[in-house]
């Protein structure tokens, strides 16, 4: 199947509704070329796309920036509102990362650790998500194995709060088109490459703090605490998904089987 579709699994297909947004955001980048972090990358039998320009308009990309908060060194701090992440480096420095935030994202504020970290997770609905919203949920209840079409893209983060799971996760994604929106469900998504970079930054053990709406309003202020637009969920095809599944563990077998 076209890997559009097994993308579409991200969020269980949030696609991204902008206003007065009627075509492709305009891009700074010629001839659709993308930047140089954003380019494909090849990671064993799995290639990762690279990033259209489209989705890479300021304040939508990776850079270094100044930081005025107290957090220490390797500390991350994460704005679910604003829509950024933050990996503080120094005494004013940190590197900021665009994201993408769900429900869950939203869902949770103060300090947590980092208790373990994961290359090409795997996603299995929880028995409250299919509980909740058993049409979309139920026909994934076996679960994705890690890869493209597993809703947590290349790399996940999973924090932890006095020793338990708390199951918020930072995590990749497979549609760019929704970093920098919220929608339904999720916690906190980057662009692959993004994640792929926090994850070799960050050390197990190390400090999250997540903002509340009035701590992102008083950092960022209130226009940069509201941005970006809604994502509604729209229906996916179980047996499509499957199908690439398969076609990606067949293309992991020969990958394995020649090395």
């Amino acid at each position: 199947m076209p890997f559009a579709a097994a993308r579409n699994l991200v969020l269980l297909a949030c696609s991204v509704l902008l206003a007065a947004c009627a075509g492709p955001m305009p891009s700074d980048m010629p001839g659709g070329a993308t930047y140089p972090e954003y380019r494909e990358m090849q990671e064993g039998y799995i290639t990762i796309d690279a990033i259209d320009p489209q989705y890479l308009r300021e304040p939508n990309r990776r850079t270094s920036v100044t930081y005025t908060g107290d957090e220490a060194p390797g500390t991350i701090v994460v704005d679910p509102y604003a829509k950024f992440l933050y990996f503080v480096q120094g005494p004013e420095s940190a590197i900021r990362y665009p994201v993408a935030v769900g429900r869950e994202g939203r869902g949770f504020s103060g300090r947590a650790k980092i208790g373990r970290k994961a290359e090409w997770p795997g996603w299995t609905p929880t028995a409250n998500m299919i509980r909740s919203d058993p049409d979309a949920y139920a026909p994934f209840a076996k679960g994705i194995p890690g890869g493209k079409a597993s809703p947590l893209g290349a790399r996940a983060l999973y924090l932890y709060r006095g020793g338990r799971d708390t199951y918020y996760r930072i995590h990749g994604t497979n549609d760019p088109a929704t970093i920098g929106n919220q929608g339904s469900a999720g916690c906190i998504r980057l662009f692959n490459q993004d994640i792929i970079d926090l994850h070799a930054r960050v050390d197990v053990g190390a400090p999250v703090v997540v903002r509340s709406y009035e701590e992102s309003v008083a950092a960022e202020g209130v226009e940069t605490a509201n941005r970006g637009g809604e994502m509604v969920p729209k229906p996916v095809d179980p047996e499509s998904v499957y199908a690439y599944v398969a076609e990606e563990q067949r293309r992991k077998a020969e990958y394995e089987a020649s090395q």
